[in-house]
């Protein structure tokens, strides 16, 4: 036997008032039919069940979040310095593990000592240059993009030639359009 739609309704109304979950299904309020079987006015089938999204729980009084978001103290390093700091964080931590090494073999009076300490060496070298890089790579940035503003910064001077070449754009743009005026009147100037 099919149940009717009042009768759907009402199961569906008791799962909810069962607590089912909080996803369960809302159906619209049941409309009654004209006597002919039609839809009423307001234009709802009441055999239709009419879907919602589900609503978002609701925050108990005693609820704190675990974290808060915070803005960030400093801006994101530019792509070429951070580049450098990530190769020379790398060295430097094979460096540190060299080092280690070489200390425990020569504790252990093992062979790998003396070749250990001499790779220690050449990581500390490589690791300084790694590090001086970081610094050169970002004074570079610093220098091309604009950060730094002191007279030597090729910045300024990179900023002046666009100004100057955006000058000469619109001044030359306005010499055509005084040409464009003068020849369309149909004037032709005496000298």
């Amino acid at each position: 036997m099919s149940m009717g739609t009042a009768e759907r309704h009402r199961a569906a109304e008791g799962d909810e008032a069962a607590g089912s979950g909080g996803a369960a299904e809302v159906t619209a309020p049941l409309v009654p039919e004209d006597s002919d079987g039609e839809i009423p006015a307001d234009g709802r089938d009441a055999r239709v069940p009419e879907r919602r999204e589900p609503r978002a729980p609701e925050r108990q009084p005693g609820y704190r979040p675990l974290w808060r978001e915070e803005p960030a103290r400093r801006r994101r390093l530019p792509d070429p310095v951070r580049t450098a700091a990530v190769r020379a964080v790398l060295v430097v931590a094979v460096t540190l593990i060299l080092a280690m090494v070489a200390f425990l073999c020569t504790l252990a009076e093992s062979w790998l000592a003396f070749p250990m300490v001499l790779g220690s060496v050449a990581g500390t070298v490589v690791a300084t240059w790694g590090v001086l890089d970081v610094w050169v790579t970002r004074q570079v940035w610093n220098q091309r993009h604009g950060v730094v503003s002191v007279p030597s910064s090729t910045a300024r001077a990179v900023r002046r030639e666009r100004r100057r070449a955006r000058r000469q754009a619109r001044a030359a743009e306005r010499g055509q359009d005084r040409i464009g005026r003068r020849g369309g009147a149909g004037q032709l100037s005496h000298s």
